[in-house]
């Protein structure tokens, strides 16, 4: 058995290595994301609102013809939205949601009708269920982007890497049929074609109409939509971190008077 238990040792640190092979070896073909630099960037960062009303410009004319927003509504862009909306004020809510049919019912026959949505109603949906949606994408479902820049490591970085990083395949890269080599995205292959390009979107306010601004601007976009309230947690930390500072030299001053009394009280009795 002495003898037996270093070749054992050795099989299963081998058989442990081949597993784990295919894990290291995707990790090291991983490229790191690049660091961009956000508004709403540390304790104090805001939304740029033009970028993020850019942005939204790009999800509808763009995006959305993939991509659901179910946890957003159409009322949370302008004054009555979480944090104040994007900038929009409630006229102009309503002629954007004014602009997306959604099915509503049934009315007094029983029937589902439609009509134009309103600005309480979420944000229209590309597809009416998901088979419809995979059917329409050669089986793949394009992914509800509400959260999208929470739930992905890296956030807005994540979402601006992808959108930029469709390239050519590496002349030793296999890249199967239907799918798209990025090199963001993790195993480098994709469903999704490159959705953006220069000149896709026309910017109203001068903004040069280029992949990289399309990029950021939605990925600011999606990272409000994501978390609207970023500002007032932001607003909310700084008062909170304010109070414990004078919290903290209220206690200190307190304390050098309490052991001042101390002091006098014991060399009072000394004497």
């Amino acid at each position: 058995m002495r003898r037996l238990a270093p070749t054992l040792i050795k099989g299963a640190l081998i058989g442990a290595g081949l597993l784990l092979a295919p894990i290291v070896a995707q990790a090291q073909e991983e490229t790191p994301l690049p660091r961009t630099s956000w508004s709403f960037d540390g304790p104090f960062g805001t939304y740029d609102r033009a970028g993020v009303q850019r942005g939204f410009q790009v999800y509808q004319s763009v995006c959305s013809n993939c991509h659901s927003l179910n946890l957003v509504t159409y009322d949370d862009l302008g004054p009555n939205g979480p944090g104040g909306g994007i900038g929009y004020s409630e006229d102009q809510v309503k002629g954007i949601a004014a602009e997306k049919e959604v099915t509503d019912g049934p009315n007094d026959k029983g029937e589902m009708f439609q009509r134009p949505a309103r600005p309480s109603d979420p944000f229209h949906s590309p597809f009416a269920n998901a088979q419809l949606a995979r059917n329409a994408n050669n089986g793949a479902l394009p992914p509800d982007l509400s959260v999208m820049a929470k739930a992905r490591e890296g956030g807005p970085d994540y979402i601006y890497a992808l959108l930029t990083g469709f390239k050519p395949a590496p002349p030793d890269f296999q890249v199967a049929q239907g799918m798209h080599y990025n090199v963001a995205f993790p195993g480098h292959q994709i469903a999704m074609p490159p959705p953006l390009s220069d000149g896709v979107v026309s910017y109203t306010d001068g903004t040069k109409p280029t992949l990289d601004n399309y990029a950021r601007d939605v990925s600011a976009y999606l990272m409000w939509a994501a978390e609207p309230k970023l500002e007032e947690r932001h607003k909310l930390g700084a008062r909170v971190m304010i109070f414990l500072l004078v919290f903290v030299v209220i206690m200190y001053l307190a304390k050098r008077a309490v052991w001042a009394r101390l002091h006098r009280h014991d060399a009072t009795h000394a004497a």
